[in-house]
């Protein structure tokens, strides 16, 4: 072409091109050469200051309009089962245009979340605006964050929670959502960087005050993704479910069976019972019974409740709620052993030896009801001689039979030597309004033991009948140790005066002999913590690879299908392997089960990491009024950029930062897992007792700001007056304290080389 285009034969080219609004793509379609490209971008310039067109890097299209080929993120379905979408990157005024999705027979299944690219097609007389055919699925959901809202003059930004994330984010003036200065809001990313480098944002979510304590588990459900509400479909179907009958079932109704939970349990899925065997060739031996709810006959393959039970994964819980993983309708009701009430359920009946060995199992599928709904803390105390009027009826025929099995059970555990990790488990109690008024540590008693001791047993008996029978499963994994976690591990023992025995087939019980040597020594903490440490991360998988932490070859989880999806599949797997119903395993099901053990290992984490965050923000809001208080605590961790400090007093986890540990440099030591001071060679590591000062506690991200005033009883620097030099030969101790660090460093050095050499 030897004129340049007009303005219409521009946005004409643009509109019907969508992928090719690049300045080059229209140079080489109208053919413009030399100078006229110079005409061109004047014109492109005048387009985009007339509002015409919107320049995006280095493409054009028209910002009221969406192009030909978009990318859409689709939305939960209309009421009439229409799958709609929205645009990722509207640029119009006011609201999104809707967008409908037109199926063709050959479409895979898309869902809430995914994103695609499609062709559109703009209508007119419609309740929708567009209609879309999809092109293909791309990647994955966009990146959220969550954070505070922050309102300036041309839309805002967002300052995330995270406290490992220090990057804002900036709001376009169309995309806050309505949200006021100062909300938690949830946003995802809507574009590139823009202005200054920052991240585009819209805000897909207000959820309110941050400092409100309802906020605190709210936080972490949607910074982790956690699904926090039911679909319609899936509560429709949960509440059309009634009691199952009796039958095709065992009637267990006369059984003693009892649940024994935490005081304020939410549910009720797992209840026992135990007498002595009257097997003349078991003398002295035990028969216990493990009766775990039947979530399978509600929850069928293939169903929405089901689909949903397996997006979750499992329930979360937080101190002041919980996330499950089935309605209530199921997880407090019909799934849940209540007392007094006919409840469906899968038991198992296993036969002990007087010296705890599991000499064989039997499983039905029955219907029980719970003779009592007890408590640990009354139930020990019943033990210890002073039964309520609850447990006192219960003694003889229930109680004391239970304790005696367990007794048998607890010489069996002695013969095994499971992992024995003394670890106290933190409470955070919080009062009617959600402030936390203390943080306890959790009390642990016989009765807790008790039924952990039976829920094992019971998954053990799980994974052997179905190992016998042939039976696809999901089995609980626990690898052991990798040999560079065993070398760190057995660094800080010798380090501490201990020894962990090298060249040999690492088992459980060389590790319970290591924490034998450290109990009631001023390192018991620090070896259990760095023993977790050395621990692989359990997770479930179609194969057997055993379960190294309970020194066990076989295991399955069996006893808490209304909390976790995997223990529902190996129902499932008892059903079908006994002919029980259609109400099994599904051909679909077991064709993913590698697939499904994927899914639910990640779910179980991220679960954990929330539950694990939550608990970090309680205590921060806990201790954020303590700010310039000192505590006692123990070096829990040492990294390149400080210290981290577990406190005595509640268990919480705080950071000491290089410029609070003190008026010298510290060099940190990847390999001995240590800090060294430059001037006076002050060495610091892990299992220490230091006192510090709280600098600064944020309940909004969890974190916990200490500063270091004693390390091992003597008194350290301050960080401030008297750091000037930070190890540069001006500091504390002068160049003659500083050659005697450095000689001392790199003697440490060649010890280390040699002794990994054997020498």
């Amino acid at each position: 072409m030897s004129q340049l285009p007009t303005k219409d034969e521009i946005l004409q080219w643009i509109s019907d091109n969508p992928t090719l609004t690049a300045k080059r793509d229209i140079v080489k379609a109208f053919g413009i050469k030399g100078a006229a490209r110079i005409d061109l971008k004047r014109m492109l310039k005048e387009l985009e200051d007339e509002g015409h067109l919107n320049k995006r890097k280095k493409t054009y299209r028209d910002p009221d309009k969406l192009p030909p080929v978009s990318v859409l993120q689709v939305d939960q379905p209309g009421p009439d089962g229409d799958l709609f979408a929205r645009p990722m990157e509207w640029q119009g005024e006011g609201k999104d245009p809707v967008v409908l999705l037109v199926p063709r027979a050959s479409d895979p299944a898309l869902g809430p979340g995914d994103r695609i690219l499609a062709r559109l097609q703009e209508v007119k007389g419609e309740p929708h605006n567009y209609e879309a055919r999809l092109i293909r699925r791309i990647g994955q959901n966009p990146q959220r964050v969550l954070g505070v809202f922050r309102a300036g003059s041309e839309g805002g930004r967002i300052l995330p929670i995270d406290k490992g994330d220090g990057k804002e984010w900036q709001v376009p003036p169309g995309a806050t959502g309505g949200a006021k200065d100062g909300e938690l809001v949830e946003a995802e990313q809507s574009g590139p960087k823009g202005r200054m480098g920052l991240p585009r944002a819209r805000i897909v979510n207000r959820l309110g005050d941050p400092s409100e304590p309802k906020a605190v588990s709210l936080i972490a459900i949607h910074q982790h993704g956690i699904p926090d509400t039911f679909p319609d479909d899936v509560v429709a179907e949960a509440d059309r479910m009634k009691p199952a009958g009796l039958s095709g079932r065992e009637d267990m109704r006369d059984m003693p069976l009892v649940t024994i939970d935490p005081w304020d349990a939410r549910d009720h899925d797992d209840a026992c019972w135990a007498h002595a065997d009257d097997d003349p060739k078991n003398e002295g031996g035990h028969v216990i019974w493990v009766a775990i709810a039947d979530v399978a006959h509600y929850v069928r393959p293939g169903t929405a409740l089901d689909r949903e039970a397996r997006k979750r994964g499992n329930s979360s819980y937080f101190p002041d709620r919980v996330v499950p993983m089935l309605p209530d309708r199921l997880s407090g009701d019909l799934c849940s052993l209540h007392e007094g009430v006919p409840r469906a359920c899968i038991a198992v009946r296993m036969q002990i030896s007087a010296d705890g060995t599991k000499i064989g199992h039997r499983f039905v599928r029955g219907l029980m009801r719970s003779a009592a709904s007890l408590n640990y803390q009354e139930v020990q105390a019943a033990r210890d001689g002073k039964p309520n009027d609850k447990c006192g009826p219960l003694m003889a025929q229930v109680i004391d039979p239970l304790y005696d099995a367990y007794e048998a059970l607890v010489a069996a555990r002695g013969r095994r030597q499971p992992l024995d990790l003394d670890l106290p488990e933190r409470k955070i109690v919080l009062s009617d309004e959600g402030q936390v008024t203390s943080v306890d540590f959790a009390e642990r008693l016989d009765a807790h033991r008790l039924i952990e001791e039976f829920m094992v047993l019971a998954n053990v008996a799980a994974a052997e009948e179905l190992i016998s029978r042939r039976s696809p499963l999901l089995f609980r994994v626990h690898e052991e140790p990798s040999p560079e976690k065993l070398d760190a591990l057995r660094e800080t023992a010798e380090s501490a005066g201990l020894v962990l025995a090298k060249g040999q087939v690492l088992q459980t019980r060389h590790l319970n002999r290591l924490l034998a040597q450290a109990e009631g020594t001023a390192n018991d903490e620090l070896i259990n913590m760095s023993t977790l440490r050395a621990m692989t991360q359990a997770y479930y998988s179609p194969q057997n690879f055993g379960h190294f932490g309970l020194a066990l070859q076989a295991y399955a989880h069996f006893t808490s299908p209304i909390r976790r999806y995997s223990d529902l599949i190996v129902h499932r797997a008892l059903i079908t392997a006994h002919k029980w119903g259609d109400d099994g395993l599904s051909k679909d099901g077991i064709e993913h089960l590698e697939e499904t053990a994927t899914h639910i290992s990640e779910t179980e984490r991220r679960s954990m990491m929330a539950e694990r965050d939550t608990t970090d923000r309680y205590l921060a809001a806990f201790l954020s009024e303590k700010v310039g208080s000192t505590f006692t605590g123990k070096i829990s961790g040492i990294a390149k950029f400080g210290v981290f400090v577990k406190l005595d007093e509640t268990g919480a986890d705080g950071l000491i930062p290089m410029r609070n540990l003190g008026n010298e440099y510290f060099h940190f030591d990847r390999d001995a897992g240590t800090l060294l001071g430059s001037d006076t060679g002050t060495v610091i590591s892990l299992g220490q007792r230091v006192r510090v000062k709280l600098v600064e506690a944020a309940p909004v991200t969890g974190g916990i700001a200490l500063e270091l005033l004693e390390l091992d009883g003597k008194d350290m620097p301050g960080p401030s007056g008297g750091r000037p030099g930070r190890g540069r030969g001006r500091g504390k101790g002068g160049p003659v304290k500083r050659k005697a660090a450095k000689a001392k460093r790199k003697d440490a050095q060649v010890k280390r080389k040699l002794k990994r050499k054997g020498r």
